[in-house]
């Protein structure tokens, strides 16, 4: 197996270079759940932040790298680890598009926006839903407050990457769904440009045209 099918294989990622431009994007993808300090089962498709983590280095300080494109279809999964890659992505100096071709879900959105522009197909989802706990609780005072903290975190970032209001967002989170049991908010494809999270409707022709022309004049 050569070092791209491996690349692929391993990390869902792949170096696109184009001999038209003479350009160099490194396509990465955030799929399943974003699987953080605990492994997941090994029927679940996930996307592991350690994996990503030196990949987005590799972006930010390889000079044949151009700019970084990601490909996101998540439901969500380890808000630390999440906030995490946000974070990394965001600090990525060169250009960075984000396009979601299925769904982004809960901390899979603080990933997306952390892009220089954010695409979404027509048919893509992105839901803002409230901080979730699996496993024991200590104490419900204390959970509160932690979970308080982390919620205020994930605004923050998410505010400060796009083009949407905090108060807004907190409103949306807190919105009762339309699932019985559960809160919160599911845009569809042009709601989410309409609420300020995504950027432009579109797919993978409009968002690497767009990637392409912020790398020729970043040369």
């Amino acid at each position: 197996m050569d070092i791209q099918k491996k690349e692929i294989t391993d990390f869902g990622s792949q170096l696109l270079e184009n001999e038209e431009s003479g350009q160099s994007i490194l396509c990465l993808s955030v799929i399943g759940e974003i699987e953080g300090h605990e492994e997941l089962s090994g029927q679940s498709k996930t996307t592991k932040y350690e994996h990503l983590l030196p990949l987005l280095v590799r972006a930010q300080e390889d000079r044949t790298i151009d700019g970084l494109f990601l490909l996101i279809n998540t439901v969500g999964g380890d808000c630390s680890c999440g906030l995490a890659l946000a974070e990394m992505i965001a600090s990525v100096t060169k250009p960075v598009a984000s396009l979601i071709i299925g769904d982004s879900h809960s901390i899979g959105v603080p990933v997306s926006v952390a892009a220089d522009r954010t695409f979404i197909a027509p048919t893509a989802t992105m839901i803002i839903h409230p901080v979730r706990l699996n496993g024991t609780v200590i104490g419900a005072p204390q959970t509160f407050e932690y979970f308080r903290l982390i919620q205020d975190r994930i605004l923050d970032f998410i505010s400060g990457h796009s083009g949407a209001d905090k108060e807004k967002l907190e409103a949306m989170m807190m919105k009762k769904g339309i699932m019985a049991r559960d809160i919160g908010t599911i845009l569809v494809g042009k709601e989410a440009v309409d609420a300020g999270l995504a950027d432009e409707v579109g797919g993978m022709d409009s968002a690497l045209l767009w990637l392409h022309q912020q790398c020729k004049k970043k040369k």
